[in-house]
């Protein structure tokens, strides 16, 4: 039967604790320079409506490194751009492709695409999640502290795609997220919601808050992302001036653990959002981050193409 990844809670606890397993044993192998062609034969699609410099690299070489192939696809490029139904695009795709990554704005987008085809749809991107950049974040934070349930983890900006998949994350894997964001740019109400409903399972906490201070008292992690995001550029300038205070700099750092890690799913904004002394320094693991994004998403097509 095939599965779908359109959010976090798509996987169970014990699903993402394999993933990320089965990710570092594959990051291991391709540090040895050890072959590995469970996806010989198959070929997975790439449809971005957004642009894209991880995701889709990530994708494309986890594909080729797993002895597959891709193929990347704007919906400009096809007929889908002109008006044809998604639910003829799909099961044409079927025939063809093995999975298809999706990145797109509109979500119940990507939920069409996974209701109308017979293949795995992967989401790699939409303006109301990002669970493959916080399933490879969660490979990080496991690098980095040897554990993930019980880390207390400080998101400081937007309530954006990637702070709902983070809320998910953490609550599906016991750790205690505080999320802080100025007024009027707080996390979805229900996304927050569900995730407490199984943060009661998994003894996470879910905290939403104002003061990025009070956020990251004691953190194990600190993690930040632009202001302004693909489809946002009207409202820059106003997004400047509202989220002033919440940038991840050495003065707000300090009431962190001393041993706290930095991360950011990039692209960053230097001087905006994270200062270039924090970015650089021996506790960001920003671009640790950014290459376990290959490792996860091999685990990921592995797991979903055989």
């Amino acid at each position: 039967m095939k599965r779908d990844f359109l959010t976090v809670l798509d996987f169970t606890t014990k699903e993402i604790e394999s993933l990320l397993v089965r990710a570092r044993e594959l990051k291991a192998m391709q540090k040895k320079g050890v072959e590995n062609n469970p996806l010989m034969g198959k070929t997975l699609g790439l449809l971005f409506e957004k642009q894209s410099t991880r995701t889709r690299l990530s994708f494309e070489v986890a594909a080729i490194q797993l002895g597959g192939h891709s193929i990347y696809l704007s919906p400009h490029q096809i007929q889908l751009g002109r008006g044809e139904a998604i639910q003829d695009t799909a099961r044409v795709f079927a025939r063809y492709l093995d999975a298809i990554v999706i990145r797109t704005y509109d979500h119940g987008m990507v939920e069409e695409w996974a209701r109308r085809s017979s293949i795995p749809v992967i989401n790699g991107l939409t303006d109301l999640h990002h669970p493959c950049q916080v399933i490879s974040d969660i490979l990080t934070i496991l690098e980095k502290k040897d554990k993930v349930s019980g880390i207390r983890l400080a998101y400081i900006g937007d309530g954006n795609n990637v702070a709902h998949s983070l809320i998910e994350g953490a609550a599906v894997m016991g750790m205690h997220i505080r999320a802080a964001s100025p007024a009027g740019y707080d996390p979805d109400n229900g996304i927050v919601s569900k995730a407490r409903e199984i943060a009661k399972e998994t003894g996470a906490t879910v905290e939403i808050m104002r003061e990025p201070a009070g956020a990251v008292v004691d953190a194990d992690v600190v993690y930040t992302d632009v202001w302004t995001s693909m489809g946002q550029e009207g409202e820059e300038d106003e997004r400047k001036k509202s989220f002033k205070k919440y940038q991840v700099n050495r003065v707000l750092m300090k009431p962190a653990k001393d041993d706290a890690i930095i991360m950011h799913c990039l692209p960053a904004h230097r001087g905006e959002e994270i200062t270039e002394d924090v970015m650089e320094s021996p506790q960001s693991v920003i671009f640790d981050q950014a290459e376990n994004r290959l490792h996860m998403q091999k685990a990921l097509l592995e797991m979903l193409m055989r």
